[in-house]
């Protein structure tokens, strides 16, 4: 999918050597068939990927401070992470040339920000039920 969307072959694959990561006979197989480096760290030490840590930690943080601003059930926690992701990938990043943002840089096109509207927001659901009244 990488090569066919991107127009690039996969180089480096990095996991922390988990079984559903990588760590299994097929994956093996099929990263030294498509001559893809598969580079492991020790699991359960995040030491050794500080850079992942740190935009995980970023991420958490920005997610709870959506899900608390707005008043949201914990339940939504998912929404808000998924939100927060889409929206870093789209802001501009001071360390990314030019300042870009990673969907720029990855697409070759500025990112559009018309669609985007405030996170929970109230807004009240009307559903015909029988045997209302129009008034």
């Amino acid at each position: 999918m990488v090569q066919v969307h991107f127009y690039s072959n996969i180089q480096t694959f990095r996991s922390n050597n988990a079984y559903d990561l990588g760590a299994s006979s097929e994956c093996q197989t099929f990263f030294s068939s498509n001559g893809i480096l598969h580079q492991t760290s020790i699991p359960h030490t995040p030491q050794q990927n500080g850079v992942v840590e740190r935009k995980h930690k970023h991420m958490l943080e920005v997610s709870r401070t959506l899900l608390f601003q707005s008043y949201l059930p914990l339940k939504y926690w998912g929404e808000c992470v998924l939100t927060v992701t889409y929206l870093i990938n789209r802001f501009p990043s001071t360390i990314l040339p030019t300042h870009r943002s990673p969907y720029e840089t990855l697409h070759h096109k500025p990112p559009s920000y018309a669609h985007l509207r405030s996170f929970g927001f109230l807004c009240h659901v009307a559903s015909p039920k029988f045997g209302w009244d129009k008034f």
